[in-house]
C-alpha cells in the first residue's frame, strides 16, 4: 500500500490487522521534502529567524517563549519525553499499527515540514513488525492525542518500550533487533509526530470497520430467530422499503428477503392467525437499517480524517512569496469531527444488541415462543437452558446504555487555558471500540439461542440462508442435549462472527449480503 495517496478504512485495516506491506509514493517523498526544505531555511536563520511556533517557540501556553537555536534539536526532544504521560492499559498491536499508519500519511501529504528520514522509519516500524508500546489513557482529543502519540514518537528516538516478535523490550532494543537505528530530531519534527487525531482516528476506524460486519451479522441472527419464532418476511417486502427510501433500511430488508426465501419453516404457519409480530422481529430494517446509516456517515468523516492533515503548524509551499512558504497556525488538531461520529457510531451500533437482546426474550420466554420449551431448555425445571444467556445479554445492553453517554459534549480546559476546548475524542474512541465487543457478545447469545429454538422446529427445515448460518453455529456449538456451562459456547459464536466464517458461510449459500 503507497501512502501519500487517498487510504480508505479497508486499506488501513489491511496494514494494521494484517501487515500489509507499506512504501511512501515518489510523489509524497517530493511533497515531504519540498516542505521539510522550507523548515530548514526557517532553521538556517538561527537566532534572526521571526518566531515560528513549534520550531523556535515553546508550546501550549508557552508558546511565546522563544527558543534559542542551539536548543531547538533540545527542544523537539523534551517535547517527546514531557508529553510521554500516558496511563492505563497498553493497545494492542493492531491499534498501534493504525496509528503508525496515520502518522505517515500526515506527513507523506506534505505539509508536514518532517523529513523523509523519520517517514521511512515509521514505514519501518510497520514493515518489521515494530510495536512501540502505548498506553491507552492520557488524552484529551486536542491539541490532538498528545500523550499517545508521544509514546509512539518515544520509539523513534530509542526511548520507551516497543514489542518485537511478541516480546516487551526497551525501543532502543527493538530497533536494533529489527535492524533499525533511532533517530534524532530536528526543528518541528517532534510537534509534528504529537499533533493530530491518529489515536482517536485509528481505534475509531477498526472499529467501524468491525461494526459495518456486525450490521451483517445482526441480520443473520435475527433471520435465524425468525425462523425459531415462525415468524412472517412479508414486513420485509420491497415495495414497503421503497416507500420509506431509507438506504440501510433497503439493505437490511434485502438482506432478511434473501435469507429466508424456501423456507418449510415459514410456508408452515402461512396461515395461521398472527397478524403482525413483535417489533424486534418486524421492525429489523428499521432498527438495523438506522445503524447502518449512522454508521456510513461516521465512516465518511473517519475517512476524511484519514487524508486529513492534522498537525500544527500547517506548511504551505508557494505561497510565501517568490516561490517560498508560509506557515499558517490553526485547529485542525482539534478531534471534534472524530469525536462526535464515534459517538453517534456507539449509539447506533449499541441498537443491534438492544433489539438482539429483545429477540433472545422472544426465544426463552414461553408465553412468546409458542412451540418452544420454556428456555429452550431439554427438560424444563430440571434444566434451565438459556435462562442466563438472556440475563447476560440485557447485561451487556445496560452496560452499553452507560458507555453510549456521549464523549464529545465534555470539555476540560488545559495547558493554562490557552486549550480551553477539547473534544475527549480519545474516549469516544474507547467507549465505540467496546460497544462494539458487547454487540458481538449479545449476537452470539441470540445465534446460538435461535440455533436452539430452529432444532425444535424439526423435521420442518428452514431457509437455506437460515440452514447455512445454522450449520455454522453448529460446528462450534452442539445443540444443547443437557445443561453445560455456556460460556464456552457464547465465546466460540462470537469468534465465528470475529473472523467473518458467519457471513461467509451464509454468502456462499445465498449470495453476497450488504
Amino acid at each position: 500500500m503507497l501512502l501519500g495517496r487517498p487510504l480508505s478504512l479497508a486499506d488501513l485495516e489491511d496494514v494494521a490487522r494484517r501487515g500489509r506491506p507499506v512504501a511512501i509514493c515518489a510523489e509524497a517523498r517530493e511533497r515531504a521534502a519540498a516542505s521539510r526544505r522550507a523548515i530548514d531555511a526557517i532553521a538556517a536563520a538561527g537566532d534572526a529567524a521571526p518566531a515560528v511556533y513549534g520550531i523556535n517557540t515553546g508550546f501550549g501556553a508557552l508558546a511565546e517563549t522563544r527558543i534559542a537555536d542551539h536548543d531547538i534539536r533540545a527542544l523537539q526532544r523534551n517535547l517527546v519525553r514531557s508529553h510521554a504521560c500516558g496511563v492505563g492499559p497498553d493497545l494492542g498491536d493492531a491499534e498501534v499499527r493504525a496509528m503508525i499508519v496515520l502518522r505517515a500519511q500526515v506527513i507523506a501529504l506534505g505539509h508536514s515540514g518532517v523529513r523523509t528520514e523519520v517517514l521511512d522509519l515509521l514505514v519501518e516500524l510497520l514493515n518489521r513488525g515494530v510495536c512501540p508500546r502505548i498506553p491507552a489513557q492520557g488524552s484529551v482529543g486536542a491539541s490532538g492525542d498528545l500523550a499517545p502519540l508521544a509514546h509512539l514518537a518515544l520509539t523513534l528516538i530509542g526511548e520507551g518500550e516497543a514489542r518485537f516478535e511478541g516480546q516487551l523490550m526497551p525501543s532502543a532494543v527493538a530497533l536494533g533487533k529489527a535492524g533499525l537505528a533511532p533517530i534524532e530530531l530536528a526543528a518541528k519534527e517532534g510537534l509534528a509526530l504529537i499533533n493530530g487525531t491518529q489515536y482517536m482516528t485509528a481505534l475509531g476506524a477498526l472499529a467501524l470497520r468491525d461494526a459495518a460486519a456486525l450490521c451483517t451479522a445482526a441480520d443473520i441472527a435475527g433471520a435465524v430467530s425468525l425462523e425459531a419464532l415462525m415468524g412472517s418476511k412479508r414486513p420485509f417486502d420491497e415495495r414497503l422499503m421503497r416507500v420509506r427510501p431509507h438506504p440501510g433500511q433497503a439493505g437490511t430488508a434485502g438482506n432478511l428477503r434473501a435469507l429466508l426465501g424456501g423456507s418449510e419453516i415459514m410456508q408452515s404457519h402461512a396461515d395461521c392467525p398472527r397478524v403482525q409480530d413483535a417489533y424486534s422481529l418486524r421492525c429489523m430494517p428499521q432498527v438495523h437499517g438506522a445503524t447502518r446509516d449512522a454508521l456510513a456517515w461516521a465512516a465518511e468523516v473517519l475517512t476524511r480524517e484519514v487524508n486529513s492533515v492534522t498537525d500544527n503548524p500547517t506548511v504551505f509551499l508557494g505561497t510565501g512569496g517568490e516561490g517560498g512558504a508560509e506557515l499558517i497556525s490553526g485547529g485542525n488538531f482539534h478531534g471534534q469531527p472524530v469525536a462526535l461520529a464515534l459517538d453517534l457510531a456507539a449509539m447506533a451500533a449499541a441498537e443491534l444488541a438492544n433489539i438482539s437482546e429483545r429477540r433472545v426474550e422472544q426465544l426463552v420466554n414461553p408465553a412468546l415462543s409458542t412451540g418452544l420449551t420454556p428456555f429452550l431448555a431439554p427438560h424444563s425445571g430440571l434444566h434451565s437452558g438459556f435462562m442466563i444467556a438472556q440475563v447476560a445479554s440485557a447485561s451487556l445492553v445496560s452496560e452499553n446504555k452507560v458507555l453510549c453517554h456521549p464523549a464529545s459534549v465534555d470539555s476540560i480546559p488545559s495547558s493554562a487555558g490557552r486549550e480551553d476546548h477539547v473534544s475527549m475524542g480519545s474516549i469516544s474512541a474507547r467507549k465505540l471500540a467496546q460497544v462494539i465487543e458487547n454487540v458481538r457478545s449479545s449476537l452470539a447469545i441470540e445465534l446460538i439461542t435461535a440455533a436452539q429454538g430452529v432444532d425444535q422446529r424439526r423435521p420442518l427445515r428452514p431457509s437455506a440462508g437460515v440452514a447455512a448460518a445454522h450449520a455454522a453455529i453448529r460446528r462450534v456449538v452442539p445443540e444443547l442435549a443437557e445443561d453445560r456451562p455456556l460460556y464456552r459456547d457464547i465465546a466460540a459464536a462470537a469468534e465465528l462472527i470475529r473472523g467473518g466464517a458467519l457471513i461467509a458461510a451464509v454468502e456462499e449459500a445465498v449470495g453476497s449480503l450488504n
